[in-house]
């Protein structure tokens, strides 16, 4: 019996359906998508378990010229400070040869960290419903199924609190040029925007990666910020370095977001390092 067409990115038994796959990369976007896939494992050789892509470019949804190369890299054991700055270099290459990306992110994790408890429902989940395989095993094959319940919300984004105080210091540090500021609004709008939907995914009761359909759901239970969702969803994808911006992201948006997500969902379990400063997926 065929399997029924997935509902807001669920399939048939509830569970969050794997979001995008090569087949969908856009022809623009394959030389780029090739040129990934032959460098890394120069990089990480025999420590390199596997690698993928997510984002807009394996769903279909990249704009040429517009649109950043997404990557993750699963290492046999865990990254060293070498191996980011491999990372970064093949990230900087790869902007400079390919001007249908604007930029990108390749990020560097453990293979015992991705299938460990304390991450599955965060890195896990992340890997298993958001990344398509590129090259080595899967490891989605070693994790479970998810829907779209408390405890994901709590995990994935239960942790915004944390991160406002370094937030804070980035808009800080950051200077006066628009240049310096907008990839910050760009970061920063798609984080509030993702965590303001996981805060209703739960009674939404679905998955999707677009960030206007996220502030549209979450609009829908909080009528109050849906203006403010909608703005931050629309910078997310055309960004500008207003200051202004990001002011009423720390000192509004953001703590009413990180107090009214810990009232509902509990805080995220913390981590050993607690240095992350949400800059991961």
């Amino acid at each position: 019996m065929a399997e029924t067409a997935p509902s807001r990115g669920l399939d048939s038994q509830g569970h969050i359906a794997r979001e995008g796959s090569l087949a969908c990369v856009a022809h623009d976007f394959r030389p780029v998508v090739a040129a990934a896939r032959e460098r890394i494992p120069g990089l990480f050789g025999t420590r390199l378990h596997s690698a993928y892509l997510y984002g807009s470019i394996p769903r279909g949804t990249a704009r040429v010229g517009r649109s950043d190369l997404d990557l993750l890299a699963v290492l046999r054991e865990e990254p060293t400070d070498a191996d980011r700055a491999d990372g970064r270099a093949l990230d900087e290459a790869l902007d400079r040869e390919f001007p249908q990306i604007d930029g990108g992110g390749t990020l560097l994790v453990g293979h015992a960290r991705v299938l460990s408890d304390l991450e599955r429902h965060d890195l896990g989940w992340f890997l298993a419903c958001l990344c398509t395989p590129l090259l080595g095993e899967d490891l989605a094959e070693y994790l479970p199924r998810y829907r779209p319940d408390s405890l994901l919300a709590r995990e994935t984004n239960g942790d915004l609190a944390l991160v406002l105080p370094r937030w804070r210091d980035r808009v800080s540090a950051a200077g006066a040029s628009e240049a310096a500021l907008r990839p910050l609004v760009r970061f920063m709008s798609r984080r509030l925007v993702r965590t303001a939907f996981t805060l209703v995914m739960p009674r939404w009761n679905g998955w999707t990666s677009d960030l206007h359909e996220m502030a549209e759901a979450f609009g829908a239970y909080y009528p109050q910020r849906a203006e403010q969702l909608r703005a931050a969803a629309v910078l997310g994808y055309e960004p500008r370095g207003d200051r202004a911006v990001l002011s009423s992201y720390v000192d509004d948006l953001g703590p009413w977001l990180a107090d009214e997500y810990t009232r509902v969902h509990g805080v995220k379990a913390r981590r050993p390092e607690e240095a992350q400063d949400g800059t991961g997926p």
